[in-house]
Parts: C-alpha cells; structure tokens; sequence
C-alpha cells in the first residue's frame, strides 16, 4: 500500500482559498492551519479554560464499555484526565455498515493527526470521534451501494422509521440487521476474508440494541489499536454533562442568531455562498418529543421570551426551557450552529477534523465563538482519499486518461472522444446525405401537393417523420454494433467510473469499506493509519 498527493480543486470556492491559504478566506477563522506555530498559540489559549475532564472520561468510560477495547484505549482515557492533554476530533453520522469511506477517511484523520501533534509538541492528543447519534434525518444513514458488475447498486436497509426520531433511538432488529447485512456481504463474493467479517458482524449484531451501537462496536473494531474515543451526542448521560452549556445556549438564543447572521453578511459580502440556511430568529436548539419521536427545531421569539416549533406545537417561556435544561437535557439538542459550541466546551479540542462542507459553515460561526469569549479550533481539512485498485489503474493505463482527470470530471469526455475515433465517419456522412435529400424531396412534393392536394399535407408529414425515424434507427443499430465490437474497451471506461467517480461523486461518498475489507482483509484500516500523510489539503491516492 502506497499513497500518492494529487490536488483536486473544491467545490467550494471558500474550500479552496482556506486550503490554498488566502488571507481574505483567513479572517473568517482565529488560526492557521498549515502554520506550526499556531498548534502552540491554541495549546496555550486552552491552558488558560478549564474542563470536565474527571467527569468526560468517566462518561466515555462506560459508554465505550459495551464495545471492542484495548490498551491504547485504556491510555487515551488515562490522557484525557491529564490537565495538558488536548483532542483531535471530529464527527459524522451513525451511518449503516460505517456508512460512505469519507467517515473512515475522517476517523483516519483524526488518528493520524493526533499522533502527529503528540511528537510535535510534547503534550498528549487523544483521537476522538463525535457520533452525531442525535441527527434524525435518517434517509442519509439507512442505505449502503455495492458494486454489481460494475455498476453500483443502492442497498436499504429494510427496517423502516416514519417520524423523526434520532437515531441513536432507532433499536435495531436483530435478526433483520445480520440477515440484511449477510446479504449485503454476499453480493461482494467470497474471498479468503469473508469468513472473518462476517463472525465480526455477527458479533457486532449481536451486542448491539440500536443503529448507534452497530455503528460504534464496528468502529472500534475497527480502529480500538489507535487510540480511539468515541461519544454519541444522542446519548442522554453525555446530555447530563451539558447541562450548563444548554442554559448558556437558552440565555444567548438571540445573540447566537444575530452573530451568524452578521459573520454570514462578512462571507457574502467577499462573493462567497452562505452554507448554513437558518430560518428567521432560529433558537438552534432542538426539542425532542418522547411521545411523538418528533425532534422539532425551536424559534425564539426576543420580544415575548418565548421559544416554540414550526408549527406552535410546543411553546416554552425562557424559565421553562431552563427547567429542561436542568433535569432533562436529553430533550434539548444542538444544531449545525451550537453543536461546534457544545463540542468546545467540553473537550479541549486541539483541532478539528472537517470535510469541504464543515470547513464552509465554520466560517460562519466565528463571531458565534466570540460570543463565548472563545476562538474556534483550528481547523484541518480531513483526509480525501481514494483507493486505486490495480485493475482498475491497468483499465487507465489501456484507456488513455489521467487519473486527476477522472477525478474531477469522470471518463465523458474520454469515452465520447474514443467513440468518436473509432466511428466510421463514412456512415456518418452517408446518413447525414440521406436526410438532406429526403428533406429536399419532400419539400417539392409539398410543394406540388399544396396546389393540388392540400389535404394530403398532414399525411406527407407524417409519412417523412416516419421514413427519419428509421434512418435514426437504422443509424442506431450500426452505432450499437461498433460498441458491442469494442465492448471490452468501453466496460474499462465503465469500470474507471464507477470505482473513481460514480454517479459523478467521489469514490469517497458512494462506496462502502465493507467492499475493501472483504477484498483486502480487515488490516487494510491498521495500514491506512500508519501512511504518511500531509494534512495540506491535497487529494490523497493509495494504491491497493
């Protein structure tokens, strides 16, 4: 296994001027990435807080209890108790199976930087995942895509969820969840490694009571060699501990809103996209609704000190929500706006780990941070990684196309071109001649019939669209017969995109690594760790 940089430009414009490092993009954040020097400004800025960090690790503790362990776990804990410890993190969804590679690739990140940070500078970095347990949208999490010869293949997971509950309160089937996942893994074929993942996903299932438990006892089998600490921010017990920061959250609704508000008017105003859609006087809390499973985003009304839902089914005075706060916050829940907020205060977060759409809506919470008299964390662009597998990279060879090319706009271009020289341009020329004179002909036939038989006109009409229809036809089934005489070389073309570019994604957001450990045995994840990777923002290609 090899890793090779290749830059491929953001999506986003602000994406590539933060990891090109434009100074106008900059000021939107308190700290330079790429400048060593700032890794020490942000350790002494957190030396100057405290933390929970007895109560922290004690919560992690017994969550992470249920599943797979090790010494380096055990370690990651003893080090978040130590008042100079700092954390990499970072978070995603509970997605099924660990959902797309891009939350492997972010979990890579994390481990990978917080060793890094460690040697650098002398202090101890604990790697830590944030499970977003309390997202509810769960059409985002439930589906897997496999390849079917060659074509990707969308795999839902069967059990259905018809409100708005958060995952992490989504209970899993048992028997549906291993049957499913058996399913899904028998579609890959059997390799010398099946055996082995299957007896872990039994395992896995049969631990687990909800979606979250599944996801957390594969991540850790996974990655519990490196240091791993995971919460989930669903679970009601890490609510206790945010008890103070809700209270904070309810006495700032209005101050929260209005510095989004003013650090997105700054975005905008330099040309950028806004990232964060917020409706008018958001509250960024949500409501959880035990009886309805209903997770309803608040208002706050400013003038009446009142926040309500959408639709004015539940409506708390500012006290009220205090209450709730304070002896159930596992009814209260941030959003995209005071997740990060929550995150800062309390872990001691060295840095954060963010894909291409953090990176953007981070710029908008600057002024959000400045509120709580703290600066944002600095933030990394996460690992974009592709796998490169060597079938796949002969297919190239033989093809002709660049592998940055593929990447950024797929094989189109290079498919039409292929076609296009091995057409026989004297069909071409043929087909097109014969169109010219049918159209000439019947144009004097509809000349001479609209003196004499004006009636007939329609049919003429009629009749020519036929007699076009079957030279498009005709021209058709010769097109089909030079692409059936070079199929081989056009499934490689098939076969480039769907591995680097499907459906016009990146690998990273459409492939599962269920695929890879099956393929290449479950080291593949301990060898992804242990590349040499620079966090600059570049597109990373490691060859299997």
């Amino acid at each position: 296994m090899e890793v090779e940089s290749l830059f491929i430009p953001a999506a986003n414009p602000l994406v590539t001027g933060y990891v090109e490092g434009k100074s106008e993009v900059y000021r939107h954040f308190h700290y330079h990435y790429q400048n060593p020097q700032e890794y020490l400004h942000r350790i002494k800025d957190l030396s100057e807080r405290t933390f929970m960090r007895e109560e922290l690790a004690d919560h992690i503790s017994v969550f992470m209890n249920p599943f797979p362990s090790s010494e380096k776990v055990a370690g990651s804990l003893k080090k978040l108790r130590q008042n100079n410890s700092v954390v990499v993190i970072g978070g995603q969804q509970a997605g099924i199976l660990t959902g797309p590679l891009y939350t492997i690739h972010k979990i890579v990140s994390i481990i990978t930087l917080a060793v890094k940070k460690e040697k650098e500078l002398g202090v101890p970095v604990v790697p830590v995942f944030w499970i977003a347990g309390e997202d509810h949208d769960y059409p985002e999490v439930n589906h897997v895509y496999i390849p079917n010869n060659w074509q990707m293949k969308k795999c839902l997971y069967p059990e259905k969820i018809f409100d708005r509950r958060m995952v992490s309160k989504f209970l899993i089937n048992k028997d549906v969840c291993l049957n499913w996942t058996k399913s899904v893994i028998g579609k890959l074929g059997e390799t010398e490694y099946t055996n082995e993942l299957l007896e872990l996903i039994e395992e896995a299932v049969s631990r687990s009571e909800s979606f979250v438990d599944y996801f957390a006892y594969l991540i850790m089998s996974l990655f519990k060699e490196h240091g791993l600490l995971i919460v989930d921010s669903g679970n009601p017990h890490f609510r206790q501990l945010q008890k103070a920061i809700f209270l904070q959250q309810i006495d700032r609704a209005a101050e929260i809103q209005h510095s989004v508000r003013m650090q997105q008017e700054k975005i905008y105003s330099q040309g950028y996209k806004k990232s964060i859609n917020i409706s008018e006087n958001s509250a960024h809390l949500f409501f959880y609704d035990e009886k309805s499973h209903d997770r309803i985003l608040l208002t706050f009304d400013e003038d009446k000190k009142i926040f309500f839902g959408k639709n004015r089914n539940v409506s708390f005075t500012v006290e009220e929500m205090k209450l709730i706060a304070m002896d159930h916050p596992e009814q209260l829940s941030n959003n995209v706006v005071t997740r990060p907020v929550t995150q800062e205060l309390l872990f001691p977060v060295l840095a954060f780990i963010a894909g291409p759409g953090e990176i953007a809506y981070w710029a908008e919470l600057k002024q959000v941070f400045e509120r709580f008299q703290m600066k944002m964390p600095i933030i990394v662009p996460r690992l974009n990684i592709t796998f490169l597998e060597r079938e796949i990279e002969s297919d190239l060879l033989d093809t002709h196309i660049e592998l940055h090319q593929v990447l950024q706009k797929g094989v189109s271009d290079a498919k039409e071109a292929f076609l296009n020289e091995i057409k026989d341009q004297e069909f071409t020329t043929l087909f097109a001649k014969t169109r010219e004179q049918i159209q000439n002909h019947y144009r004097l036939i509809a000349g001479k019939l609209s003196k004499e038989y004006s009636g007939l006109l329609p049919l003429l009409n009629k009749n020519e669209t036929i007699l076009m229809r079957q030279i498009d036809f005709m021209e058709e089934k010769i097109d089909n017969a030079l692409r059936l005489k070079h199929a081989h070389r056009l499934k490689k073309f098939e076969r480039i995109e769907n591995s680097l570019r499907p459906f016009g994604n990146l690998q990273e957001r459409i492939w599962n690594v269920i695929y890879f450990l099956n393929k290449y045995g479950p080291d593949l994840v301990d060898e992804l760790c242990r590349l040499n990777y620079k966090f600059d923002g570049n597109h990373n290609i490691v060859r299997l």
